[in-house]
């Protein structure tokens, strides 16, 4: 029996990868669960599984190739998993190379997309006005709504449901316009006044740009951008144009901390990274000042405040740059902590990160004091709040009872969400963070 392997559903707004690796060759005997092809996502690499075994037939992808969720990997030839059921419309497990779990959808003609209105008509239908949502109303059973994967994380990002937005595209798809479009309504039915016309565009502005030709005055190369350079590009300039951005800087002196922290690496024979102590202290300030692990949902006009503490730490890689989340970093010490770290910073740079180890982060933390530097801005990892920039430490006289003493500084940089966190607020945070590392004894290294 030949069998049909297409690409299944990878995980919540990821419609496409690139083709990394082919694992198999035509003629390759292959098993159920044995990966096939290595895939980079928007978010990380992924190793692809066949849901059957048999013989290759036929490999319909190649390196560097974009392929879309349904699209055709393999034909199998498979003689003994002729007797097993026939894929039909349910969903086969597969087991993946990460903790995630990747269903296999029986293949497609097609991707399939349900128009939001069956009786819609050809031609962009008009922007309808939102509808008034009523405490307490039952919600009617929703209807599959078109929008691409960046548009829908546009709309999470800023607290909507996508099922309330009407569609100008063609046969009523959402864009990023009707998405913005119904964050204006939504304004101006809270606030009645005429808001500044400007504001609303210059996330889009960028990709509109157009440049000259570079090539008038010498010569150039083009190379196209990674899939994570692709998705840290747009996530970082809707970041940067819906974030009233804020940057607090000061030090702390770590001479203490420093001292201690050799001490311990050597009884412990472990590396004990600064980032680790950070996450620790950022773990506790979190239960101290709830509203730097929040979020803004300004469609709804609240605050969502998380419970829990996952601190992302961004880690820099050949393809770019990736947050892992520590995952309750509050129940951590130090010790696990740095292990913790070192491992999944590991797995970024060997591109073995899967998709649960970047989701779920309130807080992010992004050191460059291995590289360099004295001060930084950070952009806000949306829809978190705050991130706080690390910089190399470095000795300096401070004035300590009348006389200079050279001193180890390290500089700390807090950009935060300027509509949920004050200035005060913040100074009061970043003080908070500084004389916690001020005080090397009383942090939590192991225990």
């Amino acid at each position: 029996m030949t069998t049909e392997f297409r690409l299944p559903e990878l995980g919540e707004n990821i419609a496409a990868g690139d083709v990394l690796k082919v694992l198999v060759a035509p003629g390759d005997a292959i098993q159920p669960d044995q990966p096939v092809l290595e895939l980079e996502t928007d978010k990380a690499t992924i190793e692809v599984p066949s849901p059957v075994g048999g013989t290759v037939k036929t490999v319909h992808v190649k390196p560097g190739e974009k392929l879309n969720v349904g699209g055709l990997i393999l034909t199998v030839e498979s003689g003994a998993a002729a007797s097993a059921p026939k894929p039909a419309a349910a969903t086969l497990p597969v087991k993946s190379a990460s903790p995630v779990a990747v269903p296999v959808v029986a293949p497609p003609k097609t991707p399939k997309i349900e128009a939001p209105k069956p009786e819609a008509k050809p031609g962009p239908p008009p922007l309808p006005t939102p509808p008034a949502r009523v405490q307490g109303e039952v919600a009617l059973p929703r209807v599959t709504v078109a929008a691409t994967p960046s548009v829908r994380r546009l709309a999470r990002e800023l607290g909507l449901d996508i099922h309330e937005i009407g569609g100008s595209g063609e046969d009523g798809r959402i864009t990023e316009e009707d998405v913005r479009a119904y964050v204006r309504e939504r304004m101006r039915q809270v606030a009645p006044e005429p808001a500044p016309a400007p504001a609303a565009t210059s996330a889009a502005a960028p990709a509109s740009t157009s440049l000259p030709d570079f090539s008038r005055w010498g010569e150039i190369e083009r190379k196209a951008m990674s899939s994570v350079r692709r998705k840290t590009a747009m996530h970082l300039s809707r970041a940067w144009a819906t974030i009233p951005h804020v940057t607090n800087h000061d030090k702390a002196d770590i001479t203490e901390l420093e001292q201690l922290r050799k001490k311990l690496e050597a009884k412990f024979a472990t590396k004990i990274s600064m980032t680790a102590i950070a996450t620790k202290v950022i773990a506790s300030a979190l239960k101290v000042f709830p509203q730097f692990a929040a979020s803004v949902d300004m469609a709804r006009q609240e605050i969502v405040y998380k419970k829990y503490v996952n601190v992302g730490v961004a880690v820099d890689t050949e393809r770019g740059l990736l947050v892992p989340v520590i995952r309750n970093a509050d129940t951590k010490n130090i010790i696990q902590l740095s292990a913790e770290i070192a491992a999944v910073a590991e797995r970024a740079r060997n591109r073995k990160i899967t998709l649960e180890d970047l989701e779920g982060g309130v807080f992010t933390i992004s050191n460059l004091g291995g590289i360099g530097g004295t001060h930084f801005s950070p952009i806000v990892n949306s829809p978190e709040v705050a991130i706080l920039g690390i910089s190399r430490g470095r000795m300096e006289p401070v004035y300590i009872n009348g006389l200079f003493q050279p001193r180890l500084l390290l500089p700390l940089s807090l950009s935060y969400d300027h509509r949920v966190i004050d200035g005060a607020d913040a100074a009061r945070f970043l003080r908070w963070l500084v004389e916690a590392l001020e005080q090397a004894f009383l942090l939590p290294f192991e225990g």
